[in-house]
């Protein structure tokens, strides 16, 4: 499948105005990264117009290569160690009101990444007012930057399983379903913090396969649940074996919300930070 032939749901107008024009400046001043950009997300316009950032913390080299990311893999630079600072001024600027913080795999680095997002959070909470969603990486599974991060108190915590389990080694090689379920439960068994996952939709997964592991998320008792399309960044990665339209995002919608789910964002052009601001009210 051609992944340029998008349905007509699926085009949208970039909506830029002023705001992203003024955000978009001061990330290039700071040489500060966010998702937003690297993913391409069709929702940026929107987003920044009501003051919602999503960072990537950590730089913009993954050690991880996955095959649905559009973020580069390779051995990555050197932190910089005021990327927290930068990104606590930056927020305090813009004044934005509800801040993402997601971030590369960084399985060179002995602590995984976790002691430079610690600081960001502490920083942002210094200087600024905005609610903070933590949309973390696996940390391989280890209990204790998962902990560490509890202690930190964002409003939500966040961690995407991306796709059914037969799909998984194709879709997220390094990935693994169980490790990413038992993260999202420790989290629950740990505190009352609201918790968040997202599946994309249009790998190949069949309707009884996503039924099945809406299932085990709930099991988990996460709170929120994100369902987008997938979209292949380039002809180098994993292709769209489908696409999905309106109606059956809403069948889904209706599935979750009967299974108990808090919140469910079910749309083609939902991301794992739509209506991010919204989740934690």
């Amino acid at each position: 499948m051609n992944f340029n032939k998008k349905p007509i749901w699926l085009k949208v107008i970039l909506n830029i105005g002023d705001k992203y024009s003024k955000i978009n400046n001061l990330l290039v001043t700071a040489s500060l990264n966010t998702i937003c950009q690297r993913s391409d997300c069709p929702n940026i316009g929107n987003c920044w117009k009501h003051g919602v950032l999503s960072f990537l913390l950590l730089g913009n080299i993954c050690t991880r290569s996955c095959h649905f990311c559009s973020i580069k893999t390779g051995k990555p630079k050197q932190l910089n160690l005021l990327e927290p600072y930068k990104i606590a001024n930056t927020i305090k600027k813009i004044k934005i009101k509800h801040v993402v913080l997601t971030s590369v795999n960084r399985d060179d680095l002995k602590d995984l990444g976790i002691t430079l997002w610690l600081k960001t959070i502490r920083e942002i909470k210094k200087i600024s007012t905005s609610t903070i969603e933590t949309l973390i990486p696996d940390f391989k599974g280890q209990q204790k930057p998962i902990s560490l991060l509890i202690k930190e108190k964002p409003e939500l915590i966040s961690h995407n399983i991306e796709t059914v389990p037969r799909l998984l080694k194709q879709v997220r090689s390094t990935a693994k379903y169980e490790r990413s379920l038992s993260l999202l439960k420790y989290i629950k068994k740990k505190c009352d913090i609201r918790t968040k996952t997202g599946l994309m939709l249009g790998l190949g997964e069949t309707e009884v396969e996503i039924l099945n592991t809406l299932k085990d998320i709930r099991k988990a008792n996460i709170d929120i649940l994100t369902l987008g399309q997938y979209l292949s960044p380039s002809f180098k990665h994993y292709e769209v074996q489908n696409f999905i339209n309106n109606k059956k995002f809403k069948y889904y919608k209706n599935i979750a919300l009967n299974m108990g789910f808090f919140f469910v964002e079910s749309n083609p052009l939902v991301r794992s930070s739509y209506n991010a601001y919204k989740h934690i009210r």
